[in-house]
């Protein structure tokens, strides 16, 4: 699924504007409008992979403070007073 919202379906809309296009070059502004609409879709998905992942960095640092003020020292770092 998440194969087909990121790319097939994008892709689907920009080539049904390409097809508007060539089949009737008097309306060439209805297929543009449908391709954009389609690069709209794509650049949707890419920003929500990008909100995304700021989320799951967000947690990683969380849990590493969360680490920290349990034992007293980061989770890469050696304990204090061994090395």
């Amino acid at each position: 699924m998440t194969l087909f919202v990121r790319w097939i379906l994008p892709a689907g809309i920009c080539v049904a504007g390409v097809v508007m296009m060539i089949a009737s070059p008097d309306i060439v502004e209805a297929g543009a409008m449908v391709v954009g609409a389609g690069l709209s879709v794509w650049l949707l998905n890419i920003l929500y992979r990008v909100g995304v992942t700021g989320d799951r960095d967000r947690k990683t640092e969380d849990d590493a403070r969360d680490f920290f003020d349990k034992h007293g020292h980061w989770p890469d770092e050696q304990p204090p007073g061994r090395g």
